[in-house]
């Protein structure tokens, strides 16, 4: 789950921006599109050790991932038909997200974690997979069912955590995501990106006053982070400081124009010709 997504990502690398307001989510899809080639690095491989299984023909079908998600499908099953066990299951559960049908790739993760004999450190992590397949699939309650179970099996890992407190922010739970993010940061000081998240959860605790703290110290410990300028541009329009906002979401855009921050920042910056400042 070390990205994703760069879920599963690092999992919250394979995040994605969506909404106005700045949130993070996962693409979530009612019937998802099968994911093109040239994404397949965004699928939620397994981080290093512990994993849950080893050898040979498991590091193959995870190679065969990253390059041809069908003929990764096509090795694991015959994998699986001739005794691969937890290696092949888990290999054709990630490639079954990759085909489009991230539901049933949150099922089969879900029975592989629960059944598997490796330790909770690598049935966390699939845990934390099955998690972004549900909100893949549009299903948050299944998704934060899973990364709690996921937390009771690791629950000092802090993209576990970041994980369940976008899950919970997409229920619009930001009290508890907050909590999850305060955890992180316990464990992390310095993570950026938990910073960010912080910022847009206490803005839309109505904390503007927290939220520009926390988004001005991920900036301080990465200037050049598209997000946190999108949530500080965000933060400087519901004060009123829209051309401060202006300029950040076009650094934003400068900095990782095929982003999905740098998406949100146009729209945002498209609206701000239109009409007065929105929340």
């Amino acid at each position: 789950m070390r990205s994703p997504l760069p879920l599963m990502l690092g999992f919250a690398s394979s995040l994605a921006l969506v909404g106005a307001a700045g949130w993070w989510l996962w693409p979530t899809s009612a019937q998802p599109e099968r994911i093109a080639a040239n994404e397949i690095p965004s699928l939620p491989l397994p981080p290093e050790p512990p994993r849950i299984a080893d050898g040979e023909d498991y590091e193959n079908c995870l190679a065969l991932l990253r390059r041809d998600v069908d003929e990764a499908l096509r090795f694991a099953l015959a994998w699986e038909a001739t005794g691969g066990g937890e290696g092949a299951r888990h290999c054709l559960a990630l490639a079954t997200i990759g085909t489009g049908e991230p539901s049933r790739a949150a099922e089969r993760l879900e029975r592989l974690a629960a059944g598997s004999r490796a330790g909770n450190l690598a049935r966390a992590a699939v845990y934390g997979q099955a998690a972004q397949a549900w909100m893949m699939a549009d299903a948050p309650n299944r998704a934060f069912a899973a990364i709690t179970i996921a937390l009771t099996l690791s629950p000092f890992d802090a993209e576990l955590l970041v994980d369940r407190s976008v899950i919970l922010a997409s229920q619009r739970r930001y009290g508890e995501a907050l909590e999850d993010l305060d955890r992180v940061l316990a464990i992390e000081p310095d993570r950026a990106e938990a910073l960010v998240f912080r910022a847009a959860a206490l803005r839309h605790l109505e904390r503007p006053d927290e939220a520009r703290e926390a988004v001005e110290r991920a900036l301080t410990l990465a200037p050049d982070n598209a997000e946190a300028l999108l949530e500080r541009g965000i933060l400087r329009q519901t004060r009123g400081d829209m051309l401060g906002a202006q300029a950040d979401w076009r650094r934003a855009i400068e900095l990782a124009p095929d982003s999905a921050a740098a998406e949100l920042a146009q729209q945002n910056l498209s609206l701000s010709e239109f009409g007065p400042a929105r929340r």
